[in-house]
């Protein structure tokens, strides 16, 4: 119930009707040109201490490979239900993800980040690739990633 709660609140993409002030969100990560297979990303949030609230999008469709998305896999214990109806294919080298969601007014500046797990096929696992507090001052600013991602942007 708590996780369902958290999810409710994170998203209205996913939610069932629920009275909760959302706005649309659009999320864009840029993969750097490795060489090899598409990369898996895990989406997710947490709160200020670092406790894990809900997965926004799972980029990669084979579940068998999540456990592979470390920071996200430790998070939800690979609890694959977290992404349901959450999931989109995998992002290839120098190519972009672009998504929209609505997210709650409520995780803007209160202390929310948003973390981008990234794993490849014969590569290491990048966990929190990406970690960008969910402000206002980063909105629409790009953030580098550390390993599989050039640049992570919301707005």
């Amino acid at each position: 119930m708590k996780t369902l709660i958290s999810i409710l609140a994170l998203t209205t993409a996913i939610a069932t009707p629920v009275a909760v002030a959302a706005k649309p969100v659009t999320i864009t990560a840029q993969m750097k040109n490795y060489r090899g297979s598409g990369a898996y990303l895990a989406i997710y949030v947490a709160d200020k201490s670092g406790a894990y609230k809900g997965t926004l999008w799972m980029a990669g469709g084979k579940s068998k490979y999540y456990k592979h998305l470390l920071g996200w896999q430790r998070a939800t214990r690979g609890d694959r239900g977290q992404v349901r109806g959450i999931t989109g294919a995998s992002v290839g080298a120098g190519r972009t993800l672009k998504i929209t969601l609505d997210l709650s007014d409520a995780l803007f500046d209160a202390g929310y980040t948003m973390h981008v797990d990234a794993a490849v096929e014969d590569y290491r696992e990048s966990p929190s690739d990406v970690v960008i507090p969910l402000n206002s001052a980063n909105a629409g600013k790009p953030a580098r990633g550390k390993h599989f991602i050039s640049s992570f942007s919301f707005e």
